[in-house]
């Protein structure tokens, strides 16, 4: 929608009876007279149409030529308004093609026939061709409309119709279907008015099939090597963003005039500027990390700058812990922020805009409580002060900045289409009160403004060229253009992407904050969470997340569950790469060697890779091996079978980098399920060969006890694939989640290791030094287990 013109600087006067004599309605032209460039506008317009009075219809499109005319296109306004005086520009539609095509044309010269098609001059809908084509939508879409009856979008009806007939007058439409709706389904049922509850999910989630992580042969799309290719340059904003509905039957087709659009290009040099802007009231989790790698990924693809815009509007939930957080997180994620900015740094500008609002007659103070709010929305009626005049919205307004009207007292609405069908319309809330000091601003305000109110306008202020969210948002799309067409603002192209759900997870913040405060996990940073601390905390690299995030694509498919399977996968493929090889025996069960000499330490060479040369003693590390070693209890049994490669009474096995064992006696204790110790002969020529191969952990020296490690184990948080569709999420927690291993034994050179050396257990996964560690034990958290195929018969 183009923006208004600038009009003249001294408005001649325009009395009343003018604008009421153009069929305007008495609220309208009033509403107008108080506007000093409405005015100015509206008297330009009727000079150059020549006229004083005409239809209704005619007068209500020249008012939308004053108030909606491109600046950038004044040269032919003339002409729009000689169409509009001879009706071959009749309806709003039609008006809003011509606008639209004006506003790219700018000044240069008009091609009349690409214009008159463009704006559907000659094209005739008549009302039997409308009644047609609604008795075709209504047939295809019958099942519906007896299922839900009155409580179809009639919305999405006529936007069926209008695809057919886009210049066809949508006020016949809509009163064609509800007409048609009526001799179909006949009077309202009790349960016609009442509210459908809305389902959690309206589809179940889809879980992605389970697939082999192998590479196919196929070439990679170019979309796949750059996902970023789908996104507009900024040179092209200046096409249709969204078309806005109303109710009334006007259409806003929303887009930058070229007026607009130069001077954005000319303050960012046309770069792509993007923003991330998370909310300060929590820890980023895993989702944040797709919306990261979209928002600073595409500026960095494109040589462009990324924001991180911390969206503090509501003073009570921001934390500084968060703020401090966020900031770090999004710098282990491998991401520079080109500058840190805060929604309050732009407290100043919002509130004068919300004033320039006010004075085009688009918002107003109301006094509804949030419950009568919410009642006038289901249905669909205006506030009983949403007429109030412009200066009694004005003056009330200063006195909600200046505390002088109590919390929960008054609000500041904008006038948008309390009888839309979408409930994004229905005059959201630009400001509330509340009494509480900013965490950033200080005590300078006591009002403070919603995010549909801050979110465009920041984007807009700080000159974003892809404002990117999540699908949730695509609803949001009409009031977001609604305000900065009102305003006569810059206007970002908007993008929704699909939200990443991950299975036997949460990732609402609501529900991550439930299992923090309530003691669930323990703390943000738990290692069963995906929040990003936690997966750090766990092991995994900011590498292996991206490259998660860049394997999963930049979809819009928001109806699929990805399984967790997806996510250690890639841990897996990194950590293979860059985790060395160690031994650590999780549940010890004593081995003595009896035919090693007593007092014997031999130093074998253990390999921290798999493929490293012997010559090469920088990918070895030492492991004693002497009378006394311990292999995992669950490598034992008393029974041997063919499949079984564990050690069993009379039977070989080999030792990791040492020698083959053959069991020749078990020591029992109290029971006869109570072994405590296993006695074996070892080869020192090594003349077996032997498909069993165990990890194991011996005395360093005679008597001495190896290594004690503290080990955590963890395992999906949730038992169920989608916890967040359960009534009783909680009850769905997994009790086994966590297992403390206290007593673990580990090879010497283990005794170095620090914050953020990772390892891999040999048969038992991939392990991360733990921030719990202390100089006197060191603890370690299971990154993820080996692959399925690794070993069945391993310990778990």
């Amino acid at each position: 929608m183009g923006t208004g013109g600038d009009g003249e600087k001294s408005a001649p006067a325009l009395p009343l009876e003018a604008l009421l004599a153009l069929g305007l309605d008495q609220r309208t032209a009033e509403n107008a007279l108080v506007n000093s460039k409405v005015t100015a506008n509206l008297a330009a317009v009727i000079a150059e149409a020549g006229i004083k009075e005409c239809d209704k219809s005619v007068g209500n499109l020249l008012y939308a030529v004053a108030t909606k005319y491109p600046t950038n296109a004044l040269v032919h306004r003339p002409v729009l308004i000689k169409y509009v005086l001879s009706t071959k520009i009749k309806n709003p539609a039609q008006l809003d093609g011509a606008l639209s095509f004006l506003s790219n044309t700018g000044p240069d010269s008009l091609d009349v026939k690409k214009f008159e098609e463009a704006c559907g001059v000659g094209v005739v809908v008549s009302i039997e061709e409308i009644k047609s084509t609604v008795t075709d939508v209504l047939e295809e879409n019958m099942e519906a409309i007896k299922e839900q009856r009155y409580h179809i979008n009639v919305g999405t009806l006529c936007g069926q119709v209008r695809k057919r007939h886009p210049w066809g007058d949508a006020k016949a439409i809509k009163e064609e279907i509800d007409n048609r709706l009526a001799e179909i389904l006949g009077p309202k049922t009790e349960a016609d008015n009442i509210k459908p509850v809305k389902k959690k999910k309206e589809k179940p989630a889809k879980v992605e099939e389970k697939k082999d992580a192998v590479a196919t042969s196929a070439p990679p799309s170019e979309e796949e090597l750059n996902p970023y290719t789908i996104f507009p340059q900024p040179e092209e904003n200046f096409k249709v963003h969204t078309e806005i509905f109303f109710s009334s039957g006007n259409i806003w087709r929303a887009h930058n005039t070229k007026e607009i659009l130069e001077k954005h290009l000319k303050a960012t040099g046309g770069k792509v500027m993007t923003r991330f802007p998370p909310e300060p009231n929590g820890y980023l989790h895993i989702g944040h990390a797709k919306a990261m790698f979209i928002d600073f990924g595409l500026a960095k693809e494109r040589n462009g700058h990324c924001y991180l815009r911390f969206d503090d509007t509501n003073p009570e939930a921001e934390k500084k812990e968060y703020i401090d957080h966020i900031q770090e997180i999004v710098h282990w994620m491998g991401w520079e922020p080109y500058k840190v900015t805060y929604t309050s740094d732009y407290f100043q500008a919002l509130y004068e805009h919300a004033i320039e609002l006010i004075r085009k007659g688009l918002a107003y103070v109301d006094h509804q409580t949030a419950e009568e709010i919410k009642e006038y929305r289901d249905k669909k009626m205006n506030s009983p002060w949403r007429d109030r005049p412009i200066e009694e919205s004005l003056k009330l307004f200063e006195d909600m900045r200046r505390g002088l009207i109590a919390e929960g007292a008054a609000t500041l609405r904008m006038k948008q289409d309390m009888q839309n069908e979408n409930k994004n319309m229905s005059d959201l809330i630009a400001y509330r009160i509340k009494f509480t000091p900013h965490p950033h601003a200080g005590d300078k305000w006591c009002i403070y403004p919603s995010y549909d109110y801050a979110h465009c306008m920041v984007d807009s202020l700080e000159n974003i060229t892809h404002s990117l969210c999540t699908l949730e948002f695509d609803i949001r799309r009409p009031s977001y253009y609604w305000l900065l067409v009102a305003l006569g603002l810059y206007q970002p192209y908007v993008w929704e992407y699909s939200r990443l759900n991950i299975s036997n997870t949460v990732m609402s913040k609501r529900k991550l904050n439930r299992l923090v405060t309530e003691k669930w996990v323990d703390g943000w940073d738990d290692p069963r969470l995906l929040t990003l601390a936690g997966l750090r905390r766990r092991g995994v690299s900011s590498t292996a997340i991206n490259s998660f995030i860049r394997g999963i694509g930049i979809t819009r498919s928001d109806n699929s569950l990805i399984r967790v399977d997806r996510l250690e996968y890639h841990i897996r493929e990194e950590l293979n790469k860059t985790a060395p090889r160690t031994m650590v025996v999780l549940r010890p069960l004593k081995v003595v060697i009896t035919n090693l000499e007593e007092g014997k330490v031999l130093d074998l060479d253990g390999k921290m890779w798999p493929d490293a040369s012997d010559t090469d003693a920088s990918s070895h590390y030492k492991v004693p091996f002497s009378r006394t070693v311990y292999i995992e209890k669950t490598d034992f049994r008393l029974k041997d079978s063919k499949d079984y490669y564990g050690l069993a009474p009379g039977k070989s096995v080999m030792l990791r980098y040492a020698f083959p064992i053959k069991c020749t006696d078990v020591i029992y204790g109290d029971s006869p399920d109570d072994i405590v110790e296993i006695r074996a002969e070892y080869d020192p020529l090594k003349t077996s060969k032997l498909k069993g191969v165990l990890h194991w952990v011996a005395e360093p020296t005679p008597g001495v006890e190896p290594l004690k490690v503290e080990v955590r184990l963890f395992e999906k948080l949730f038992m169920s694939e989608n916890p967040a569709e359960l009534e009783d999420w909680l009850g769905d927690l997994n009790p086994n989640s966590k297992e403390v291993i206290k007593d673990a034994y580990a090879v010497p050179s283990l005794a170095t290791a620090v914050l953020g050396d990772k390892f891999q257990f040999e048969r038992l996964g991939y392990f991360a030094v733990d921030t719990d560690s202390t100089p006197e034990k060191l603890v370690f958290n299971r990154t993820v287990t080996l692959r399925d195929s690794f070993g069945k018969s391993g310990p778990k």
